[in-house]
């Protein structure tokens, strides 16, 4: 199995907008998801982030605050898989509850580093 990174992006309007009643029921759609996700041997881990944070760029180190308010979008949070391949992970991923309110989901392979057998 391979291991790969599911980064979600949420529009920063649409949270805004959400009433109390609608985030709990984004929770409760990410809860159920990670537990189905966790019986079928997929789930290695995951999370919700912050909305701030800092960005730390370039050779000299350059710290500046973000994501900024101009953003429409941010990393809401992310989940690590496990699946066959590319393809089954995407597979899994287009079962995100982010979608339901606009998400959009980043699927990326995690580098195996492991020395090749001989």
């Amino acid at each position: 199995m391979k291991k790969f990174m599911l980064l979600l992006y949420d529009n920063v309007e649409t949270l805004q907008e959400m009433s109390a009643e609608e985030m709990q029921q984004l929770v409760q759609a990410h809860m159920q998801w990670t537990e189905k996700l966790a019986q079928a041997g997929h789930l290695e881990g995951g999370d919700g982030l912050e909305e701030t944070g800092a960005y730390i760029k370039g050779k000299n180190a350059l710290v500046t605050d973000g994501p900024f308010v101009e953003t429409k979008e941010l990393i809401g949070g992310f989940y690590l898989i496990t699946a066959e391949s590319l393809e089954q992970a995407v597979e899994i991923a287009k079962e995100c509850p982010c979608h339901q309110w606009g998400g959009t989901t980043e699927v990326r392979p995690i580098m195996d580093y492991a020395a090749p057998t001989v």
